[in-house]
């Protein structure tokens, strides 16, 4: 009995004692126990070390923020074509990829005509079938008007005859209109450049239907061009047509000035955002299609405390200050937010007229 009581207590003592070591696991890797505590903004870390020969030093102090944002958006030219064919036909050959320059007239796609001159030559065989019978119902009116002049014709007759001769004649024009017409989409099968532009978008490819409204490629104009961006409404009532406002292109690692000439009234109910526009000036390498920045004050001016981002020290995902105290320094852990050129706000762990290490070199 007394072995297999004890083998009765040590089937429940093997997993008790697992879910105890899984439970000293958890709150380990919590923090719970053991590991030291977390690091907090405004904690030394380093033990005191001698200020260096040589250290530039700054006392920190608030100073006044435009609160400056950045909104996502895309240069895009004022002058855009979509160029699609007018007629159903299949593209046998597109001459153009996206980024390409073309000339006005330039050749964009042809079209496969086999059908629309099929039709072409069944419109003459019609216009020449109602030409032959219009020639004689012109004939048959000329005679019956003879006729009917010196009383040798009925009434009824010659109004039949007159009618038949006016239906001949309507249905020639009705079929040349026609002929006509046809000969006309025979030109729009090739389709051509309708100015000096920069292809931003190849829609389609040879083999490819063509249909009317359903672009093939768009072209834009290269030299008037504006940035466009959707701005959350709280910051948009702040925009005013003919106000300057900065773009910048990372692209192309360059700031210009752009000014406000189109805000869209309308607010996207999702977004709740407006669409606005700013003209820019001609500068190089600046083509539709780039992505760019706005950036706008979105509130009031407010004090904040910033510091050089060069005096900001990184440990993996911290970040820190070297605080100078009576010829001392050690390091201190902060917390920063948005930069602001070549400064950034602090957010907590430094106090306005504390000084801090500022020579990136002596850092370290």
């Amino acid at each position: 009995m007394t072995d297999i009581s004890s083998l009765q207590k040590s089937k429940w003592l093997i997993p008790s004692l697992s879910i105890l070591a899984l439970i000293l696991v958890i709150l380990f890797a919590l923090g719970v126990i053991g590991g030291g505590e977390k690091v907090e903004p405004g904690t030394t870390v380093h033990k005191l070390t001698p200020l260096p020969a040589g250290a530039k030093t700054l006392t920190v102090g608030k100073e006044l923020s435009d609160n400056l944002m950045s909104w996502p958006g895309t240069i895009r030219s004022r002058s855009i074509a979509k160029i699609a064919p007018k007629l159903n036909a299949r593209i046998l050959e597109v001459t153009v990829n996206a980024g390409d320059a073309v000339k006005k007239g330039e050749v964009i796609a042809r079209l496969d005509e086999q059908a629309l001159r099929a039709s072409y030559q069944e419109a003459l065989a019609v216009l020449n079938a109602a030409q032959a019978q219009a020639d004689q119902a012109i004939a048959d009116e000329k005679r019956i008007k003879e006729l009917y002049s010196k009383e040798a014709a009925t009434r009824q007759n010659y109004d039949a005859v007159v009618a038949r001769a006016n239906t001949a004649r309507a249905t020639v024009k009705q079929a040349r209109s026609a002929v006509k017409q046809i000969k006309v989409n025979l030109g729009e099968n090739v389709l051509l450049a309708p100015f000096d532009g920069i292809i931003s978008e190849r829609l389609k490819e040879p083999g490819d239907m063509g249909l009317p409204n359903d672009p093939i490629v768009i072209l834009q104009k290269p030299d008037d061009l504006r940035m466009e961006a959707a701005i959350p409404t709280s910051c948009a009532k702040r925009i005013t047509l003919g106000m300057p406002v900065d773009i910048r292109i990372d692209t192309l690692n360059k700031k210009i000035t752009g000014r406000i000439d189109e805000i869209v009234p309308e607010i996207d109910p999702l977004t709740r955002t407006q669409l606005v526009k700013a003209a820019l000036p001609s500068s190089e390498g600046l083509i539709p299609g780039l992505f760019a920045w706005l950036e706008q004050s979105c509130e009031e001016h407010q004090n904040v405390l910033l510091i050089p981002v060069s005096a900001v020290l990184h440990y993996g995902q911290l970040e820190a200050v070297k605080i100078v105290e009576n010829k001392q320094v050690y390091t201190r852990h902060i917390r920063t937010g948005k930069q602001r050129g070549d400064k950034v706000e602090v957010l907590s762990g430094l106090r306005e007229g504390e000084t801090i290490l500022i020579n990136s070199g002596l850092q370290q």
